[in-house]
């Protein structure tokens, strides 16, 4: 049986009316978690691409919420909620980890299969929505996280519990930014010391510092400590594909896709690792003759971290400046300013905007 103390919170939230349309400032209702449930007063979030791609794309699910990176506060607990208490300090992520299942115990894989991952909409145990705008209509949920909400609801398998001391600025990145950056590097190449690795998009920034703790010779970014940095609109008659294959005797070892373009996807020699989502939903196309002289494309879904095992680490990196994620932050602005955190990732301006809940 629910606790029938738990009341609806009235709250603002950025509610996306229909894809590409400005996001609007407005009062909502968030009900009151249910069983394995946690609702968390949201301090901070930011913007990610994935965001962006989900705001344009024409989908039954809006009106929403969009969101899936940030940090804040318990403020109540469901039923059969363990380990967690009003005024924990957490970060919500769009994976889950129970360690109970096989998946969860295994180390190939970090999709728990309790309860799965799903793009949604809706709660991942029973498909239903926590959000209503102020008519009582139904708001559709992002990744089942909704962090464009001063208040949201969350799975507690979706739930990590983080140390008060760490920045809020800087945990808040760790819920999908840093925590797909770091442990990628880590799960992937730390072993090939010596060899080159190329990212490719705005976003390769977050794997910099990886690379260089796992002893990659070459890097293909701009800050951070890289060695080398491609400009596509400088490059004249010659491809992207031809610049780094000159520079890297061949080609990477390693190459990273961060901006999902499915025709770069598989451009790369060795190994890419796809972390894109494809924002057009388009096929990948390659000669199976390649595959025969060892080119490997693959997927990873948040660097193959499981967050209640990984964010904590980072975030003790994060604090022994082991992993300088407050580099990424460029911009911040309060709620009613989120239009302007779209506008700025749309004009390339930014690469991670803080969005404050209570400004």
């Amino acid at each position: 049986m629910e606790d029938q103390s738990l009341k609806p919170i009235r709250c603002k939230a950025a509610v996306c009316r229909a894809a590409s349309e400005p996001l609007i400032v407005e009062e909502i209702v968030v009900d009151p978690p249910k069983a394995y449930e946690i609702r968390i007063k949201i301090i901070c979030t930011s913007l990610c691409h994935t965001d962006v791609t989900l705001w344009h794309k024409v989908d039954p699910a809006f009106p929403r919420i969009l969101g899936h990176e940030a940090y804040g506060v318990v403020e109540s607990v469901g039923e059969n909620v363990e380990g967690f208490a009003a005024g924990d300090t957490v970060v919500p992520t769009f994976m889950g980890q129970c360690d109970s299942c096989a998946s969860c115990a295994a180390e190939w894989t970090n999709q728990c299969t309790a309860v799965p991952f799903t793009m949604g909409p809706g709660m991942r145990r029973d498909g239903t929505t926590r959000f209503w705008d102020g008519e009582g209509k139904p708001l559709s949920d992002t990744v089942a996280v909704t962090s464009f909400s001063q208040y949201t609801v969350v799975d507690v398998n979706q739930v990590v519990k983080v140390d008060p001391a760490v920045p809020p600025k800087i945990a808040c990145l760790l819920g999908c930014c840093g925590g797909t950056g770091e442990p990628e590097i880590r799960r992937y190449i730390e072993l090939a010391w010596g060899r080159s690795s190329m990212e490719v998009g705005q976003s390769a920034t977050r794997f910099v510092g990886g690379c260089l703790r796992a002893g990659i010779r070459r890097i293909g970014g701009k800050e951070f400590g890289v060695t080398d940095f491609v400009n596509p609109s400088q490059l004249g008659d010659k491809s992207v594909s031809e610049v780094i294959n000159a520079m890297t005797d061949g080609g990477a070892d390693y190459s990273f896709e961060c901006i999902g373009i499915s025709s770069v996807m598989t451009e790369g020699r060795g190994k890419t690792i796809i972390l894109g989502v494809e924002k057009d939903s388009q096929p990948l196309c390659l000669p199976s003759f390649e595959f025969l002289f060892g080119k490997c494309v693959m997927g990873s879904l948040f660097g193959g971290a499981k967050p209640k095992t990984d964010i904590p680490i980072l975030a003790e990196k994060c604090m022994n400046k082991e992993l300088e994620l407050e580099k990424l932050v460029t911009h911040e602005v309060g709620l009613t300013e989120i239009n302007t955190a779209f506008d700025l990732l749309l004009q390339g301006k930014s690469l991670r905007c803080i969005i404050w809940m209570d400004k």
